[in-house]
């Protein structure tokens, strides 16, 4: 039967004709199969620590027993926590399915068709993604040569069309970090009705001596949003929680856009445990940070070059030659996140992933990459 008006291949119902622009995300690559050796999953920036006990127990303990009922929509017991953590009031923090529903939430209140959401990239994936979904247009931003943001560029892409500008810091994927003199030149050149979202998912690994911290800037602007979550320092990804930080009448308009009950009480009761058991997670930070020292002493001595990372994965700028190397990784048994024509996101595994990561990069560098 044929359908009315324009046909758009793959698609033969009447549908918004934005979405056809829409990327589809693409979730990093599992470990690679094999019967003869050990393989590794480094595509996701994944925590590759286990749950803590204690967290495990408090999810059997406190939200098990209730999956019959429906969680706390505000989730007001983490909120009231995290208010009293950061220092903000709990009118200044909303919930989502990690930090992505956040950012989600934060695109569909301030933007729509008409409207131009500016970032730089490459970034995170997600952005163009959610940015279409609400019938905005991207203005990317290309990075610097060195993988950092281009803030003048950034500055100069702002018009009367802007309703949000994101920094990543550290920007994913090329684990950069933003100064804070850039990103207050940035807030000073930004209209204050236009909000600016630091979007802070590894901030936690971030040791960049000079870098900005987004919650500073909130303090002093009224135009700042931050998102954070539990998915990666704290190693909760697999239960999608994360949390914005916002002025109230920001918040307000989130939570009209939010979707209900999105966050379990499974997610709940363990981000609540994992912010009692900062402590032992704070040292699987360090230990996670020592690693990536670890493997960029190594690819420094072999000779790569590549952009000082942040977070925790690092970035190979690899260019044509990307899928190539990324071949070399996945028949060694790894895993990585390869960006044809540009480069690879290799996340900081266990100390076996990471040896054998620094193993195929030296024979990469041997084979002229």
């Amino acid at each position: 039967m044929a359908v009315s008006g324009d046909y758009h291949e793959g698609m033969s119902f009447k549908h918004r004709t934005i979405i056809d622009t829409i990327p589809a995300y693409k979730q990093g690559k599992p470990a690679p199969k094999s019967d003869d050796k050990r393989t590794y999953k480094v595509s996701s920036n994944e925590n590759p620590f286990e749950p803590l006990p204690s967290v495990v127990k408090a999810i059997k303990k406190r939200a098990l027993p209730h999956l019959n009922r429906y969680p706390d929509m505000r989730g007001w017991p983490v909120v009231e926590r995290l208010s009293r953590e950061i220092g903000v009031k709990p009118e200044n923090i909303v919930l989502g399915c990690g930090s992505t529903e956040v950012i989600t939430q934060l695109v569909q209140l301030v933007a729509g068709p008409g409207d131009e959401v500016v970032y730089p990239w490459r970034s995170f994936e997600a952005y163009p993604i959610i940015v279409a979904g609400a019938g905005a247009t991207s203005v990317q931003v290309p990075n610097l040569s060195n993988g950092r943001h281009d803030i003048d560029g950034m500055i100069a892409a702002i018009n009367e069309r802007t309703r949000l500008v994101i920094v990543n810091n550290p920007n994913n994927p090329t684990a950069t970090s933003v100064s804070d003199t850039d990103a207050r030149r940035l807030m000073n050149a930004v209209p204050s009705d236009v909000l600016v979202l630091f979007d802070e998912a590894y901030f936690q690994f971030n040791t960049y001596a000079d870098t900005n911290v987004a919650m500073d800037l909130f303090r002093d602007y009224p135009n700042v949003v931050v998102a954070h979550t539990f998915s990666k320092a704290y190693g909760l990804a697999g239960l999608r929680i994360g949390y914005g930080i916002a002025p109230e009448d920001v918040i307000e308009g989130m939570r009209k856009v939010a979707l209900p009950f999105g966050v379990t009480d499974v997610a709940q009761e363990a981000a609540l445990a994992s912010l009692d058991a900062y402590d032992e997670l704070s040292d699987r930070v360090k230990s996670i940070i020592s690693e990536r020292n670890r493997v960029v002493t190594a690819l420094v001595r072999q000779g790569w070059a590549f952009p000082d990372p942040y977070a925790n994965f690092f970035w190979l700028p690899l260019g044509e030659r990307t899928d190539e190397a990324a071949a070399e990784f996945e028949q060694a048994g790894l895993s990585v996140r390869a960006f044809s024509g540009d480069g690879i996101r290799i996340s900081i595994g266990e100390a076996s992933a990471n040896d054998a990561v620094i193993e195929v990069c030296a024979k990469l560098k041997k084979a002229g990459f």
